[in-house]
Parts: C-alpha cells; sequence; structure tokens
C-alpha cells in the first residue's frame, strides 16, 4: 500500500481501521449478550477475525461452517464443519459476519435459523448490501477476479468464497424474516472507509467521494456498503396472540 494512500487514510479517516465494519458487528453484539447466554456463530471459519472473539463473555460458543478449518478454530467452545446439528429452541443469540452473500437457498436457511433460536432470541448478521457498487460489480464478474483483486487488497484467496447476493438488501431480509417467523427489529445500512478501492490514491479518491454522497442523505442509505440486520424470534406468547 502506497505513502499517498497511508496519508489518506489519517486525513479522512483516522478513526476507521481495517475492519471497521466488523467492529461496528461487534458492538451491536456485545449489547446484546449476557453471561448466561448460548450463542452460535455460523460461518465463524478459521477464526481470522478478532472483532468475533465473545469466548468467555458467555456460557458457550458454538461455531458452524462448510470450511473444515472451523474446528481449529480458538475462538470456539465447540465446532461442526456442516449443517446446523443442533436442537430446536437451543440459542439466546446467533450472529453471521459476511454469510449471507454466500447462501445459495435463504429460505431454507433463515428456517434453520428460527428453528434453533430459543423464543426471545436474536439473529444479528452483517453482509454487503448488494445495491452498493461493489456487490454490483461482485454479482458481474467471476470468483476468480475476486480472489485476485482481494489478493491485491492483502486477503488469501483461500478465504474468498463464492458469492450469490440472494438475500442481502433490506427487501430481501424483510422478506425471508417474515416468510421463516422472525419479527425485523433493525435494518441498517451504513457506509465508511472504502475498503475495496484502497488500493491507489486515484481509486480511494473516488470511494471516499462516494461515501460522502451516500451519507449526506437518508435517501441514500439504500446505496450504504453494509447492511446490518437485527432479528427476532417472537415469544410463544406473541405467536399466539396473532
Amino acid at each position: 500500500m502506497g505513502t499517498l494512500v497511508k496519508r489518506m487514510d489519517r486525513a479522512l479517516y483516522a478513526d476507521s481501521s481495517n475492519n471497521w465494519d466488523d467492529e461496528v458487528l461487534r458492538q451491536r453484539i456485545l449489547a446484546r449478550i449476557r453471561p448466561h447466554f448460548l450463542i452460535l456463530d455460523v460461518g465463524a471459519g478459521a477464526g481470522i477475525l478478532p472483532q468475533m472473539h465473545f469466548k468467555g463473555l458467555v456460557t458457550r460458543v458454538c461455531g458452524i461452517d462448510l470450511d473444515p478449518r472451523v474446528v481449529e478454530n480458538p475462538m470456539l467452545d465447540e465446532a461442526d464443519a456442516g449443517a446446523i446439528p443442533y436442537a430446536d429452541d437451543c440459542f439466546d443469540l446467533i450472529f453471521a459476519d459476511n454469510v449471507l452473500e454466500h447462501i445459495e437457498e435463504p429460505s431454507k436457511f433463515f428456517s434453520e435459523i428460527t428453528r434453533v433460536l430459543k423464543p426471545g432470541g436474536v439473529f444479528i448478521c452483517k453482509t454487503p448490501n448488494k445495491w452498493h457498487y461493489v456487490p454490483t460489480i461482485a454479482r458481474l464478474t467471476p470468483h476468480w477476479f475476486h480472489q485476485s483483486y482481494n489478493q491485491l487488497r492483502g486477503r488469501s484467496s483461500e478465504d474468498t468464497f463464492p458469492t450469490c447476493y440472494r438475500a442481502n438488501s433490506r427487501g430481501d431480509v424483510s422478506r425471508l424474516a417474515v416468510q421463516a417467523g422472525l419479527q425485523v427489529e433493525q435494518l441498517d445500512c451504513i457506509e465508511g472507509r472504502p475498503q475495496y478501492l484502497r488500493i491507489t490514491a486515484a481509486t480511494y479518491a473516488v470511494g471516499a467521494a462516494y461515501e460522502r454522497v451516500v451519507n449526506a442523505s437518508r435517501l441514500l442509505e439504500g446505496l450504504r456498503v453494509v447492511l446490518i440486520c437485527e432479528l427476532r424470534k417472537p415469544e410463544a406468547s406473541e405467536r399466539a396472540a396473532r
């Protein structure tokens, strides 16, 4: 990364980190968890993000991922490399960081989330908003391009997975949540430091200009890069009252 890009970091986004969006998700999760909670990390992977480390803050952290490296994830108390193997009404909180964009059958995914959540439990997730320019370009380009571009950004091709973008807008998530029996508590689109354009000073300047524009008005919120969702499984009494 060039010296000019680093200077732009300090001048434009002095308070931002490389994983500013994961920090936002972490704070959302910390606001919800309690020491007695049993929580599930969906798409836990190899444990490369310290922001998703909640072990020791709750009773137990479970994790699942199709990536076999999940069984070596040090941030988990237990892990499974496969589908959700847990009983109904099991978890107080479930979270997923950059997972929804990879889900091929989102209806089944959301139904499983509902099944294993306790009544009153919460599902919190972060995913790219498909109406932002980054997911738009991703949907139009092959996987090898994503791997090559992420390598320029310092990310291993091993940690770049195929994407589908079938549950990646506020409308998509709202529809899927209702179908699965979840209540929408919050859906926020957020734009911060343009991580994907910090390759050169010129691309960085374009990304910074875009960030200023979409953050200037709530009317443009739907074009911001990160979608953070908070969904809740109703209590039995709430379901009976409907």
